[in-house]
């Protein structure tokens, strides 16, 4: 597996995070192909990357409600 240089990455907030940071994320729009996500409570902690069209599938799965709820 390739390393990737997330140091100079600009990360954008969830639109669902909340004042006090609760339980948010944050991901990078600066790779075509892949998507850095990390925990913003945690932002020097490590992150996963997704690629793009997995990550894609995934929130329009999320925002269609075809995920099951815990």
């Amino acid at each position: 597996m390739r390393s990737i240089d997330l140091s100079t990455v600009t990360w954008r907030k969830s639109s669902y995070s909340n004042q006090d940071g609760g339980a948010c994320i944050e991901v990078s729009d600066d790779f075509p192909a892949l998507v850095p996500v990390r925990d913003s409570k945690h932002p020097h902690g490590p992150a996963l990357t997704f690629e793009a069209t997995t990550w894609t599938a995934f929130v329009t799965a999320v925002k269609s409600g075809q995920l099951p709820s815990a």
